[in-house]
């Protein structure tokens, strides 16, 4: 596996090696002893799987204070853009966010540790959609980041009439509500 940080320290793109042939392929989607080598001690506790159509976006979610969780992301079906946005206290990348396209076809993996809010959105006609977490689901801790909001400046790469978002996700909250922890 290949191990990249991206701009937004603590945040990696990550690479599994694939070995193809006529047949299709094969590839280690997760190895303990390699992400704790290159990324850190994280122990993932669940694993999770959506399933999606064209111009759904999931998120911005989080979780605060004890219940926040670091994730490691894939698409196993499709392609979507995934999003990150630093809310760590005390943090020089506060407030900003990286995007990668992540997609069956490029198999890369996507990273961040506690402190992130995260979203994406299908960029394909269908996506599944497969996370790691390492803490458990707190519906009283969870919060959305309103996804448009300009003080992010995030591209979602389709047009606004376009993308579908749950009642929940329509209400987030802006950046300048955002209380950094």
């Amino acid at each position: 596996m290949k191990f990249t940080q991206l701009s937004i320290p603590g945040v990696w793109l990550i690479e599994p090696m694939r070995f193809g042939d006529a047949r299709g392929y094969f590839m280690e989607s997760f190895k303990l002893s390699e992400f704790q080598a290159n990324v850190g001690n994280v122990v993932f506790l669940q694993d999770n799987e959506s399933v999606s159509t064209r111009g759904v976006l999931r998120g911005l979610h989080f979780q605060k204070g004890e219940f926040s969780q670091a994730k490691l992301v894939r698409v196993s079906q499709g392609a979507v853009l995934d999003v990150a946005v630093d809310l760590r206290k005390d943090s020089p990348t506060f407030g900003r966010h990286v995007a990668v396209e992540l997609s069956q076809d490029n198999g890369l993996q996507l990273f961040m540790p506690r402190g992130f809010a995260h979203g994406f959105v299908v960029l394909s006609d269908r996506a599944q959609f497969q996370y790691k977490v390492d803490n458990v689901y707190a519906p009283q801790s969870e919060c959305t980041l309103r996804y448009d909001d300009p003080a992010l400046g995030i591209d979602w790469r389709l047009p606004h009439d376009e993308l579908m978002l749950s009642p929940k996700d329509l209400r987030g909250v802006g950046m300048a509500e955002i209380e950094p922890f």
